[in-house]
């Protein structure tokens, strides 16, 4: 099975997002133009997004945000993110419903 906003890398899965910023409720909330849409309640100012954004997915992937690495997009709302270690099923497992249509 496939995911148009997964892509299989060396040594993760690399996920490419779309980041709204000042938002609730935290989390994954659908996809759109092929990512996943991540909601977070931290403003985009000295880097709290990104650090949110890490918590945000490293909880929802059930990994340390020591594996959830920022690969592009350190200032922009669109984002590829490497999740180190995973495998895609356990990606696709964990993606919400919301994620998958």
């Amino acid at each position: 099975m496939s995911h148009p906003a997964l892509r299989a890398a060396p040594d993760g899965v690399v996920v490419l997002l779309r980041v709204i910023p000042r938002s609730q409720p935290e989390g994954l909330a659908g996809l759109r133009d092929g990512r996943l849409l991540v909601r977070l309640s931290a403003a985009p100012v000295d880097g709290a997004a990104n650090k949110a954004l890490t918590a945000v997915l490293a909880q929802a992937f059930g990994v340390s945000r020591s594996r959830v690495d920022l690969q592009r997009g350190e200032k922009s709302r669109e984002k590829e993110v490497l999740l180190r270690g995973l495998a895609m099923e356990t990606v696709l497992a964990a993606l919400p419903p919301a994620c998958c249509t």
